[in-house]
């Protein structure tokens, strides 16, 4: 019987390119199966679209009242489409997105059948809070919890096969009003970051009345041949390669990088980006990435509410799509061994409504003190909550690749660039740290010759640096590929609305003993400078000396996912989310519990799948082989040939037999010590047994000699598709 890995090979043969449609005109397509406001017009009434208006541009809750309104025009438009079914579209804490499909379709007291869609529904729904991720906030026999609406992110329909389904974006809380989801501490987060940012733009400007922060996503990944992707159980169980030899031939050429797009990836892309473009997707970029079969799209930059829902939905498309070219999307942080893994580049910046960008300088001195008080906050926002923002980003499969020469280390720091760390030191460095009214206009001008008008290109790359400004925003570079970005955007904009909320304290301070208003500002940025320096570096972050120099300056570097999730639950943490309405404590511990459970859990697959396949797969494959080579020498010893005419034979099986043997002492000891970690009560200790005494001792061991086996075993008996198959074949 052929082996699924040599089907899947004779398969690439046959495949055929699904047709796309070509010539299709971006702006004729986008946002035709969203809701927007434009949508909005035709479908509602003026109370109706003034109310809709009102609560995604300012912010305001949507009157009931106008609820069955908005609901009868959001079914006018779907059936108009072809929809049948609505549904409440979350996010739940598993990196995922769930909705619950409802028809339209309903009886009367009579029995007549009508279709309708009230206000209640529209605005909110009861899905089961027991099975999903809790904490143990809900139990099995507390399964209620609530979806409702958001009006801030547009309603969107849908396309599956030949079905359509109207998805309203929702939060996701329970009975007892505490947030089960990752959008509502984002919202919150986002709120508080526009009171914070507000009082002191208006230092600046008595016009803004609102802050937005702004994302721009750059979403990595790989993409294989689906029956490649099906013959390996590991890659099915876990999306990564638990086993597998390097190849050859891997990135060291450098040729993939921004290299001609495979016809056949060309093809699923056009077809991945028509479908984003009509659910308002506005993907702008696509290109190869650094490893073989590895890619990236970018969007425009969006409000982060907004752009947090298109990365979602745009992971869950992709791998819809990638089924129709007989395709597989791998969005986990680290498929294959030995080439790079892949992250999300979050781009993170701040606007006002009066639309200045906080985090490039304007044409004014005012308005270079405006961005230098943005900037400088930031930083210190960063310096102050390392930790958290490290959690923030803790997965089982980010693990692989902070710290690992291809990614951000898992050491916080930030890249300024040279201009920004003079004009910086200009400020830390002003004489006796004074700023009077006779230094006043000279030091604005100093700021405005340092700092170009536009920074767009006024500093380098640094790709090893893990949050780096990049001339009007900040790259939050170390992000997981698979990772919602709400968790992450949750915590930065949280500590930064704590700092700005500290620092409009500290310049009033200094007004009411006296100061002016620049210099008490002055004055602050000077402070927040000196104390926050230690986190900028400007040199190689995969750098031996940088660990040994970040140990130096008191820059934690906590490379596993267990120990960084200890910051959630600090006294310090716990405050900065109370104080700013964003989690409570039941809900920070919570979420801790949430954390590290997948973190066991994935582990958990991990080593079990790793057991199975060395057991059931690897070891039959090397047997056989090794029966293939005692078969072979004992007929050459019978012809009565010397033994050093066979002595390669002899070698090859005694490597084979030496690695057979390691390897399933391997996968016993593993075994054992997962018995060990499962009868830990507390979660953290259960995690933290799983890092260091399952995977952290035996994971690098068992794969080691399997990848031998593989290299040894003839290539017929090897039932599992190489990498150089799959990274290479398509």
């Amino acid at each position: 019987m052929q082996s699924l890995r040599f089907k899947a090979i004779e398969n690439l043969r046959s495949n055929t390119e699904v047709t796309v449609k070509s010539s299709v005109k971006i702006t004729g397509i986008f946002g035709e199966n969203v809701f927007t406001l434009k949508t909005a017009r035709q479908f509602l009434s003026d109370e109706a679209y003034k109310s809709l208006v009102s609560s995604t541009k300012g912010g305001k809750k949507i009157d009931r009242s106008m609820g069955n309104q908005i609901a009868n025009g959001l079914r006018a438009w779907a059936e108009s489409k072809g929809v049948t079914h609505y549904t409440h579209w979350f996010q739940p804490l598993t990196d995922l997105s769930a909705e619950k499909h409802d028809s339209f379709f309903t009886l009367k007291g009579d029995g007549t059948p009508i279709e309708e869609f009230e206000g209640a529904a529209l605005i909110q729904q009861e899905p089961d809070a027991s099975s999903f991720p809790s904490g143990g906030l809900r139990a099995t026999f507390e399964a209620r919890g609530y979806t409702a609406w958001d009006p801030s992110s547009p309603a969107f329909i849908m396309e599956i096969g030949n079905g359509k389904t109207l998805c309203v974006p929702t939060i996701y809380v329970s009975y007892t009003g505490e947030s089960l989801d990752a959008k509502t501490p984002l919202i919150k987060a986002l709120v508080a970051l526009d009171k914070a940012g507000v009082e002191v733009a208006q230092y600046f400007d008595k016009n803004v009345s609102k802050i937005t922060a702004t994302l721009g996503w750059e979403q990595e990944y790989f993409v294989i041949d689906a029956a490649m992707a099906n013959a390996r159980p590991d890659i099915m169980m876990t999306g990564r390669t638990v086993f597998g030899h390097s190849p050859a031939k891997g990135q060291q050429l450098e040729d993939h990088y921004f290299g001609a797009i495979p016809e056949r990836i060309y093809s699923f892309m056009r077809d991945y980006e028509q479908e984003a473009y009509k659910l308002g997707i506005p993907l702008r970029t696509r290109h190869n990435e650094v490893a073989p079969s590895q890619f990236e799209c970018a969007p425009i930059f969006e409000e982060t509410n907004l752009a947090v829902d298109h990365n979602t939905l745009l992971m869950d498309v992709m791998a819809r799509v990638a089924k129709r070219h007989s395709l597989v999307v791998l969005l986990h942080e680290k498929p294959f061994a030995g080439i790079n893994g892949s992250g999300k580049h979050n781009n993170w910046s701040i606007a006002t409504d009066t639309g200045i960008n906080l985090l490039a300088p304007g044409k004014t001195p005012k308005t270079n003190l405006m961005f230098l008080t943005f900037f400088v906050n930031t930083i210190k926002a960063v310096h102050d909550y390392a930790g958290l923002l490290r959690a923030s980003i803790a997965s089982a499969g980010n693990d692989h690749r902070l710290g690992a020469n291809e990614a951000p280390p898992a050491i916080i720091s930030i890249f300024i660039g040279k201009y920004l760390t003079e004009v910086l030191k200009q400020v830390e460095t002003r004489v006796g740290g004074k700023f009077d009214e006779q230094d006043e206009a000279m030091l604005k001008l100093d700021i405005h010759k340092t700092i170009p008008e536009l920074m767009l290109d006024n500093t380098d790359r640094n790709r090893t640096s893990p949050f780096a400004f990049t001339g009007n925003k900040f790259e939050f570079r170390a992000v997981g590929s698979s990772a919602n970005c709400a968790i992450n955007m949750t915590v930065l904009n949280t500590i930064v609305a704590e700092t700005l909320k500290q620092f409009k304290k500290d310049v009033d301070t200094y007004i009411e003993k006296g100061d002016k208003k620049e210099i008490a500002i002055m004055q602050v940025i000077q402070k927040y400078i000196i104390e926050s320096k230690s986190i900028l570096f400007e040199g190689d972050g995969y750098s031996e000396d940088w660990a040994k120099e970040a140990q130096k300056r008191g820059l934690a570097n906590v490379k596993t996912t267990p120990l960084a999730l200890d910051e959630y639950i600090t006294d310090a943490t716990k405050k900065l989310f109370k104080s700013n309405d964003i989690y409570t404590h039941a809900e920070l511990e919570a979420r801790h519990e949430i954390m590290l459970e997948a973190y066991i859990k994935k582990v958990q697959i991990e080593a079990r799948t790793m057991g199975e396949l060395a057991t059931s797969l690897i070891l039959p494959s090397a047997v056989k082989y090794q029966n293939v080579l005692i078969e072979n020498i004992n007929g050459l010893k019978a012809s009565g040939l010397k033994e050093a005419s066979y002595s390669s034979q002899l070698r090859v099986l005694e490597q084979i037999s030496n690695h057979i043997n390691a390897m399933s002492t391997g996968v016993q000891h593993m075994i054992e010590e997962r018995k060990k970690a499962n009868v830990i009560t507390d979660t953290r200790q259960k995690a933290i047994a799983y890092c260091d005494n399952v995977k952290g001792k035996y994971f690098d061991e068992i794969r080691y000699h399997v990848d031998k086996l593989e290299m040894l075993v003839d290539d017929t008996h090897w039932l599992l598709p190489k990498y150089r198959e799959m990274l290479f074949l398509r």
